[in-house]
């Protein structure tokens, strides 16, 4: 997944842990026979980090041997920090990595093969297209901890107020009953969200993606991707939208205006869900609606499949690299993944972690179904992140601010992508 969290750089915890990361020609927080590894988490330190703290401690329990230093690492730094530290080999034991990022450090050499390995134990029990995120060039180089989709989220309340007891099934809907939830309550109909990651669906609506792997071609600013960036343009300036948030902190002011009733539908995922739930405007859980993304011109819907791995340093040593073998592992089990979804409303990539219990959990059945239904897995491509990075969210930006228009943003945006996929057409 793709979060723009606003969030407090950790620069001085970083700093603290830094000479216990990785291989450092130091004993590396071995003493006595006990291992200290550091596992940089990228997850919400809010919502979701409790939960891992929480859990470590029960690991360390079962483990004596193991201690591990946790680190909150903002989503939005940490493919640069990790990045950064890795090549100088000051990176941690363990990283949560986002699916789009795993094959490209594989590839950099950054991850260590966790095939074979207490990390992937009973590896049937994951779900293949998971697993397969996890892969590069045939080696599994993570342990699918968490998976997730994009979805409508939608305040049933507001939604009946102006007389809609169902959420729109495609875009020319949405602005529809947008405009009807701002005429009959005052509050903003829809919230669209700045970040190409959230633009995803208006591309794959239109059975276009921004490149196509197989092909090797760009498509970013292909007739199809015009389509969809239009369709997402004219719903910013459609009565009933919010106005359009270009600041750093809109991913934040997108989620408080959702959970206090001051805007009736957003694009979200899963990991969202106890925030949401804490909210004023859903004390009463069942007032939550969560819908496949509206679907395109093509009639159909479509949102990327995301989530998020632990991959273990390869320039750590071999004491390290083990507890932090095992360390992914129990993390990863089926019974560790059920904790998690009960406690943070994320899914679970395990089969046998979807219990009776877990699938009773508000919001958790609906994005499962959500995923089932809509969810377009990333094609394999280790670049396929990097594209969603600055140059695409700048351009984008300025194509719904009306400040260039859509092909030209587009054609800019297919520019640059040639620089970092240079073999694509």
């Amino acid at each position: 997944m793709r979060r723009g969290i606003a969030a407090t750089a950790l620069a001085a915890s970083l700093a603290l842990v830094a000479t216990a990361c990785g291989d450092d020609g130091g004993d590396g927080g071995s003493a006595g026979g006990q291992v200290t590894i550091t596992w940089w988490d990228t997850s919400n330190a809010t919502n979701e980090a409790p939960t891992y703290k929480a859990l470590i401690k029960e690991f360390e329990k079962a483990h004596p041997d193991i201690k591990v230093e946790y680190v909150n690492v903002p989503f939005d730094q940490a493919q640069n920090k990790f990045t950064t530290a890795a090549g100088t080999k000051g990176a941690p034991d363990v990283i949560r990595t986002e699916v789009g990022w795993t094959a490209s450090w594989a590839k950099s050499q950054f991850l260590a093969p966790l095939d074979g390995t207490a990390a992937l134990e009973k590896q049937d029990d994951f779900t293949p297209s998971l697993l397969k995120q996890a892969q590069y060039e045939g080696t599994t180089y993570g342990a699918p901890i968490v998976t997730d989709t994009l979805a409508l989220m939608w305040n049933k309340d507001l939604l009946k107020k102006a007389g809609h007891d169902a959420p729109p099934a495609d875009w020319d809907q949405l602005m529809d009953v947008a405009a009807d939830v701002e005429k009959k309550t005052g509050a903003d109909g829809f919230w669209l969200h700045k970040d190409p990651y959230y633009t995803l669906p208006f591309l794959f609506g239109e059975g276009t993606d921004m490149v196509d792997a197989e092909a090797q071609k760009i498509t970013v600013n292909s007739p199809g991707a015009v389509t969809g960036v239009e369709k997402a343009k004219e719903i910013v300036d459609a009565p009933g939208t919010a106005d359009l948030d270009v600041t750093a902190d809109a991913y934040a002011h997108m989620q408080d205006a959702f959970v206090n009733g001051k805007v009736a539908m957003i694009i979200q995922g899963p990991w969202e869900l106890t925030n949401v739930f804490a909210g004023p405007a859903f004390k009463d859980k069942a007032d939550l609606g969560i819908a496949p993304v509206p679907a395109g011109s093509t009639g159909k819907a479509g949102a990327p499949t995301g989530g998020h791995n632990l991959s273990v340093y390869n320039g750590s040593d071999e004491a390290h690299k083990e507890a932090a073998i095992e360390f992914t592992g129990w993390m990863t089990s089926a019974d560790t993944q059920a904790k998690i979804a009960l406690k943070n409303g994320t899914l679970p990539t395990r089969a046998s972690a979807y219990t009776a219990e877990v699938k009773a959990a508000p919001g958790v059945a609906d994005y499962q179904q959500v995923l089932a239904d809509t969810a377009q897995p990333r094609p394999a491509l280790p670049e396929y992140s990097t594209l969603l990075g600055d140059d695409f969210a700048q351009n984008l930006a300025a194509v719904l601010k009306g400040d260039t228009g859509v092909k030209a943003g587009l054609d800019a945006t297919a520019e640059k992508f040639g620089e970092l996929v240079p073999d694509f057409s």
